[in-house]
This record gives C-alpha cells, sequence and structure tokens, in this order.
C-alpha cells in the first residue's frame, strides 16, 4: 500500500513526531487538529464554538491539500477539554454540517493544554 504524507501551509504546521495527515487506502487520514490561527500560530481565543470553526478551517484546508473536502468527510473524532461545552460545539458543528454529517464520536481530552477547548480528528474519502 502506498501512502502520501499531506502538508498544508495554511493550516498550523505538525510538530516533527506526526504529521497533519496521510492520504493511503482511498482515504485521507487527518490528525488531531488544534484551533490555532496558522497566521499567529496561537490558539484562537474565544467560545467553544470558535474554536471549532477553527479546527474545520484548518482541516478544510489540510483536505483540500489532499484533494479532498469537508464534504468527503465520512468519520470524525471530537476531542473536548470540558464536556460541559458539548452542546455548544454540537451547534457549531451544524452550521458546517447542516445535513449529511460524517459519523462521529467524542472523547476527553486526555492533557489540558492552556486555552484549548477541542481538537477534531477526521476521515475522509480521497479524491
Amino acid at each position: 500500500m502506498s501512502r502520501t504524507i499531506i502538508v498544508s501551509t495554511a493550516a498550523p504546521a505538525a510538530p516533527p513526531t506526526y504529521s497533519q495527515a496521510v492520504k493511503a487506502a482511498g482515504l485521507v487520514f487527518v490528525s488531531g487538529t488544534a484551533p490555532i490561527d496558522p497566521a499567529t500560530g496561537k490558539i484562537v481565543d474565544g467560545t467553544i464554538q470558535a474554536q471549532v470553526s477553527q479546527c474545520l478551517t484548518n482541516i478544510a484546508a489540510i483536505l483540500e491539500e489532499a484533494g479532498s473536502s469537508l464534504a468527503q468527510a465520512v468519520s470524525a473524532t471530537l476531542i473536548l477539554a470540558d464536556e460541559d461545552d458539548f452542546a455548544a460545539a454540537n451547534e457549531e458543528w451544524q452550521r458546517w454540517f447542516p445535513s449529511d454529517p460524517p459519523a462521529r464520536q467524542g472523547a476527553k481530552m486526555p492533557v489540558r493544554v492552556p486555552g484549548m477547548k477541542v481538537s477534531i480528528a477526521m476521515i475522509a474519502e480521497a479524491s
């Protein structure tokens, strides 16, 4: 099986220990993506909705680099620092996926990063 490492300069760089995404077996596997503004390199301040939006903006850029898109998303993992943010995070999620959303699971963030409320990993069909 061949695989391609995906790197998008329109999204925050991944640390050297993992890739932003890997394209293999007809799918694009996007690593857990933080709500970091690629222009500033900092976590966006504000609500959980703003952070979910930034994560999805970053994922969209990575998927575009891979020749895919959010419309081709098949599965996602939403990792929250605070379970009480679930309802508000879900509201933003529904703005991005008003119909036919990908399968999704949730998890609690195992390690707290100051200011980071959410991380999202995604799998999408490759074009």
